[in-house]
């Protein structure tokens, strides 16, 4: 019988080659880097986000490949493609964002499709909800084009936005809006 030691917020910050990586159901799950079309829309999205920042200094935008520690009876963290963060900035500024973002978008890669991949987004959507995050975004420009927006409270009927459609993030980013074609740039 092997036992395997958990994973740890010590091991995040030791991800070999600097690449990302989670902590879910306290097993590191190593992410391969992404394309042109999600990588650019997940950036598409943070310049937005950060946009909203500033104009209503109600929290922090963050791009790619920011961590945040979850509150959740396992460890769990999320590295989301962009997210919107409403706590307070830390005193140690180095360290992974403690909590969940408010709004986290998911750019889908080629290999998040099909269905084992929809059980896992499904099931991340799941613990960033119970982690205290409002509104998660799927986004998918690479098969569907479309904005899959999920809300905590009815996590199981999203809205769908398409191209020429405007997106938004309510209840957690009240106001905010995007519009879909600015993903396809």
């Amino acid at each position: 019988m092997s036992t395997k030691a958990r994973a740890t917020i010590e091991d995040l910050y030791h991800v070999p080659e600097n690449g990302k990586a989670e902590i879910v159901n306290g097993e590191l799950r190593l992410m391969s880097p992404t394309g042109w079309d999600p990588s650019r829309a997940g950036g598409i999205i943070f310049i937005k986000l950060y946009q909203y920042e500033q104009s209503t200094r109600s929290g922090y935008a963050f791009p790619d490949n920011a961590g945040f520690v979850a509150h959740l009876p396992e460890l769990r963290t999320f590295s989301p493609d962009a997210a919107y963060f409403s706590g307070h900035r830390p005193e140690r500024r180095g360290k992974f964002v403690d909590g969940a973002p408010i709004f986290a978008a998911e750019v889908r890669s080629e290999g998040d499709y099909g269905p084992a991949a929809e059980r896992d987004l499904a099931q991340k959507r799941a613990d960033y909800f119970r982690a205290g995050t409002l509104v998660v975004w799927d986004v998918d420009v690479l098969k569907e084009m479309v904005v899959r927006v999920y809300r905590a409270g009815d996590p199981d009927n999203p809205m769908v936005y398409r191209r020429g459609e405007v997106a938004e993030a309510e209840p957690a980013l009240p106001g905010w809006t995007m519009p879909v074609n600015d993903l396809f740039q």
